[in-house]
């Protein structure tokens, strides 16, 4: 059998939407419409700076698509070409590496 004490405690800690029932001012639970439309102003001006963002993203993407992309693959010479231009170049593998501004004369 239930303990009537037990269940008495329960309901009278129960808040619904966590707003707390008043019964000194019968309108309480109405408060939330009094500052109603500068909270419709605000939702309305973050959807309307979401809306900006995702447009924004949008053109930036596809500015993205427009521009040709670097790939390695495709846009740098194949090895073959580089051993190629190696083996057929008159430049000399032993010369000393250039430093500018150091000037050695000998004579």
């Amino acid at each position: 059998m239930r303990d009537p004490r037990l269940s008495m405690t329960i309901n009278t800690e129960v808040v619904l939407s966590g707003q707390f029932i008043s019964d000194q001012d019968p309108f309480a639970e109405y408060m939330w419409m009094e500052n109603e439309e500068e909270f419709n102003r605000q939702v309305e001006e973050e959807l309307w700076e979401e809306e900006f963002m995702e447009r924004c993203f949008q053109e930036m993407l596809e500015e993205e698509e427009q521009w040709e992309w670097f790939i390695p693959s495709r846009d740098l010479p194949q090895l073959q070409e580089v051993r190629d231009l190696v083996m057929n170049s008159s430049l000399n593998p032993n010369a000393k590496e250039f430093t500018p501004g150091i000037q050695k004369h000998i004579m």
